[in-house]
C-alpha cells in the first residue's frame, strides 16, 4: 500500500465503524459496537504510528490531492493530505488517546442505553479530528473544524434528557460559532489575497501581502496579513477555549467522562493550537498578531487556573486545568516557540486524558458523585486509580522528570527570552500559574484520596477498584506521562523535528536547532536551579497544609476574602455578563431587525408596499379606460398633437 492509501485507511476506518454502529441500530449488538469502533481506531493508531516511523526515518513529505470537488474561477476545492512530521505526530497522539478512551468507554458506559450511539459518536469524532490534522488545504481544514464542533455538540448533550446537558451543548455550539465566524472570514481573506485554498500556494504567496493595506475603519490602515492571522486566531479562541470564548468548556463536563477526556486531551481543544502552528508561515509575518496571541494565552493561563482552586466538582477542576494549559500552549505560539507549544500539546494529551479517566474511575466508584467534599480516603480502596491519578497530577504541575516538566519549562523559558511585545506580562502569568496549577491539582488529590472519608455509609460499603477495562487505559496513559518527555524533548523542542513543517520564529531561545541543549538530564539539572520547580513544590506544600493538615483553614480564608472568593466562584461573571447583557442585547437586536427590517422594510415596503403601489397605479389607470369612443379619439388627437409639436421643435 502507498502512503496515500494508508492515509485513506486511517480516516475511513473510524468513519466506517461510526456509520455501521450508528445506523446498525438493533442489528448491531453492544459487543459488536465496541469491537467495531475499538478495532477501527486501533487500526488507525497502528497505521499512524507506522507513518510517524517513516517520517522519522526520512520519508519525504506527502502533499497530494485525493479528490477534486470543484474548480471555480481558478480556485481548486480539493480533498487532500499533507503528511509531514507535524501531522504524523498529531495523528499518532489523537488515535492513541482515542483508542484509550474507546477501551475505557466499554467499562464506563456499560449500563447506558445509548451505548451503541456513544461509540458511533466518538468514532465519528476521531474521524473529524483526523481530517482536520491531515488536510493540505483550507477547505478540508474547515470541514474538519466544523465537524468536530458538530459532533462535540452531540456528545456534550448525549444525555439529552438532562436540561443542563442540553444547555451546555447549545452553549458550546453557539460560542464556537462566534469564533468560527472569524475563522471563515480569515479563510475568505486568504482566498481574496492569494487566490488559492492550498496551504503550499498560500504560504508561498503570503509575503506579497506585506506591502498591502486594508481600511477596516476610515483613515486607519491595517495590514491584510494581520487581519487574516487575527481572524484565524478568533477561530482558535473558540475551539481552544481562550478568554473570552472559554465559557463553553467547563460546562462541557455535562457530557459523559470519556468524551470529556477526548475533547479536553487530544481533540477539538487542541485543534486551535495545531492550526496556529500549521499557519506559522502566516503568523510569522505579523508581530501584531503574535502579540495578540501571546496576551490572550497568558491571560487564559493564569486567570482560568485560579478558578480551579474554588471549584468542588472533580471534573470541573480538571476542566479549568485544561483551560489553563491551553493558555500555556497559546503563550508558546505567541512567543514564536511553536515547537514548544506542540510539545506541550502532546504531553498534555497523555496526562490530561489520564486525569479525566481517573476522575471517571472515581465517579464510578462513588456512584456518580462528583463533589470532592463528599469523597476522601479513596486511596486504600482504589490503589491503581490513585497512583495513576497521582502520576497525572505530578506531570501536570511539572514535577522534575515527568513529561509535563519538560514541556512547561520549555514554554516558560521561551517566553522569558521572547522579544514579542507583551512577553513580560506573559512570563509573570505563566510563572505564577505554576504555583496555581500545583495548588488546585493537589487540592484535588488530597480532597479525593486522602484525609477522612466523607461519603455516606452505603457508598463506603461498595467502594472498590474499577474493572480492568477502566484501569488498563489509566496504566497505558500513565506510561507516556512519565517517559515521553525524556524521549522527545531534544528533537521536538531543540532539534530539527519540525523543520519544513513549522517556521520557527526566532523570538525565543529555541529558534535554532540545538540552542543551549545538552540532553534531557542536563535540562533537568538546569531547571532545578530555576523558580518554576520551587513554585510547584510550594503549591503542593500549600495544598497539603490547607487540605490535609488544616482542612478548616480554606473556609476561614474564603470568609476573610469573601469578595475575591465570590468573584472566583462566579467565574469573573463572564456567564452572568453573557446571559444578562450579551444575550438580551443580541435578542433585542434580532427583534429590532425582525420588527423594523422584516415587518416594516421588507414586508411593509418592498413586498406589500410594492403590491399597494401597483394597485394604486392600476386604480388610476383604470379611470382612463372609460369605454367611450370620443374619450379615446380625444386622447389620440392630444397625443398626435404632442408628437407633432415635439417633431417640429426638433
Amino acid at each position: 500500500m502507498t502512503i496515500q492509501q494508508i492515509c485513506l485507511l486511517i480516516v475511513l476506518v473510524p468513519l466506517a465503524a461510526a456509520v455501521m454502529t450508528g445506523l446498525g441500530g438493533r442489528y448491531i449488538s453492544r459487543a459488536a459496537a465496541h469491537w467495531l469502533c475499538c478495532g477501527g481506531v486501533a487500526i488507525s493508531f497502528a497505521a499512524s504510528a507506522w507513518i510517524l516511523k517513516q517520517m522519522l526515518d526520512g520519508a519525504p513529505v506527502l502533499n497530494e490531492a485525493v479528490y477534486t470537488w470543484a474548480f471555480s474561477d481558478g480556485i481548486r476545492m480539493e480533498i487532500g493530505f499533507l503528511i509531514d512530521k507535524l501531522s504524523a505526530l498529531m495523528m499518532t497522539v489523537v488515535t492513541f488517546v482515542s483508542l484509550a478512551v474507546h477501551v475505557y468507554t466499554i467499562g464506563y458506559m456499560r449500563d447506558d442505553p445509548g451505548y451503541r450511539r456513544f461509540f458511533s459518536y466518538i468514532s465519528l469524532f476521531t474521524f473529524s479530528m483526523l481530517m482536520l490534522v491531515m488536510s493540505n488545504n483550507f477547505l478540508q481544514l474547515f470541514f474538519g473544524w466544523e465537524a468536530v464542533g458538530l459532533v462535540s455538540y452531540l456528545l456534550i448533550g448525549f444525555w439529552y434528557k438532562r436540561p443542563t446537558a442540553i444547555f451546555a451543548s447549545l452553549k458550546a455550539f453557539i460560542v464556537n460559532r462566534i469564533g468560527d465566524f472569524g475563522f471563515i472570514m480569515g479563510i475568505a481573506a486568504i482566498v481574496y489575497y492569494t487566490g488559492s485554498l492550498d496551504y503550499r500556494e498560500v504560504f508561498e504567496r503570503a509575503p506579497g501581502m506585506l506591502g498591502l493595506e486594508i481600511y477596516l475603519t476610515p483613515g486607519e490602515p491595517s495590514k491584510p496579513i494581520t487581519v487574516i492571522c487575527v481572524s484565524l486566531f478568533l477561530g482558535a479562541m473558540g475551539k481552544s477555549a481562550q478568554v473570552p470564548l472559554h465559557v463553553w468548556l467547563p460546562d462541557s463536563m455535562e457530557g459523559p467522562t470519556p468524551i470529556s477526556a477526548l475533547i479536553h486531551a487530544a481533540t477539538m481543544v487542541t485543534a486551535g493550537i495545531f492550526m496556529v502552528a500549521r499557519m506559522s508561515p502566516l503568523f510569522e509575518l505579523s508581530r501584531d498578531a503574535l502579540h495578540f496571541v501571546l496576551v490572550i494565552g497568558a491571560t487564559t493561563a493564569l486567570f482560568m487556573g485560579l478558578l480551579g482552586i474554588v471549584n468542588n466538582d472533580i471534573k470541573r477542576v480538571i476542566a479549568y486545568s485544561t483551560l489553563s494549559q491551553l493558555g500555556y500552549m497559546t503563550v508558546a505560539l505567541g512567543a514564536g516557540a511553536y515547537g514548544a507549544g506542540i510539545f506541550h500539546l502532546m504531553t498534555h494529551a497523555f496526562f490530561k486524558a489520564l486525569l479525566f479517566l481517573a476522575a471517571g474511575s472515581v465517579i464510578i466508584a462513588m456512584h456518580h458523585e462528583q463533589d470532592m467534599r463528599r469523597m476522601g480516603g479513596l486511596r486504600r480502596y482504589m490503589p491503581i486509580t490513585y497512583w495513576t491519578c497521582l502520576i497525572g497530577a505530578l506531570a501536570l504541575i511539572g514535577f522534575p522528570g515527568l513529561s509535563g516538566f519538560f514541556s512547561k519549562d520549555s514554554i516558560i523559558e521561551a517566553v522569558r527570552h521572547s522579544d514579542v511585545s507583551g512577553a513580560g506580562y506573559a512570563y509573570w502569568c505563566v510563572l505564577i500559574g505554576v504555583f496555581v496549577t500545583a495548588l488546585y491539582s493537589f487540592r484535588l488529590i488530597f480532597m479525593t484520596f486522602h484525609g477522612r472519608e466523607r461519603m455516606d455509609e452505603h457508598t463506603r460499603e461498595h467502594l472498590h477498584e474499577s474493572p480492568w477495562v477502566v484501569t488498563l487505559p489509566l496504566i497505558a496513559l500513565a506510561v507516556p506521562s512519565i517517559v515521553i518527555g525524556w524521549m522527545t524533548v531534544g528533537p521536538i523542542v531543540f532539534g530539527d523535528f519540525f523543520v519544513g513543517s513549522i517556521v520557527q520564529g526566532g523570538h525565543g531561545p529555541f529558534s535554532l536547532p540545538g540552542d543551549e541543549f545538552h540532553g534531557p538530564a542536563a535540562f533537568l539539572l538546569h531547571a532545578l536551579a530555576s523558580a518554576p520547580v520551587y513554585l510547584a513544590l510550594a503549591g503542593v506544600a500549600t495544598a497539603w497544609y490547607l487540605y490535609s493538615r488544616r482542612p478548616q483553614l480554606p473556609g476561614l480564608i474564603s470568609a476573610r476574602f469573601s469578595r475575591l472568593h465570590r468573584l472566583l466562584v462566579n467565574k469573573y461573571y463572564f456567564d452572568w455578563f453573557n446571559e444578562n447583557v450579551v444575550a438580551p442585547g443580541v435578542r433585542g437586536f434580532g427583534n429590532g431587525l425582525w420588527r423594523r427590517g422584516d415587518e416594516i422594510a421588507i414586508d411593509g415596503v418592498l413586498v406589500n408596499g410594492t403590491a399597494r403601489a401597483i394597485a394604486a397605479i392600476a386604480m388610476f389607470v383604470r379611470r382612463v379606460q372609460t369605454g367611450y369612443l370620443y374619450h379615446y379619439a380625444f386622447a389620440m388627437i392630444i397625443g398626435l398633437s404632442l408628437l407633432l409639436g415635439w417633431m417640429l421643435l426638433v
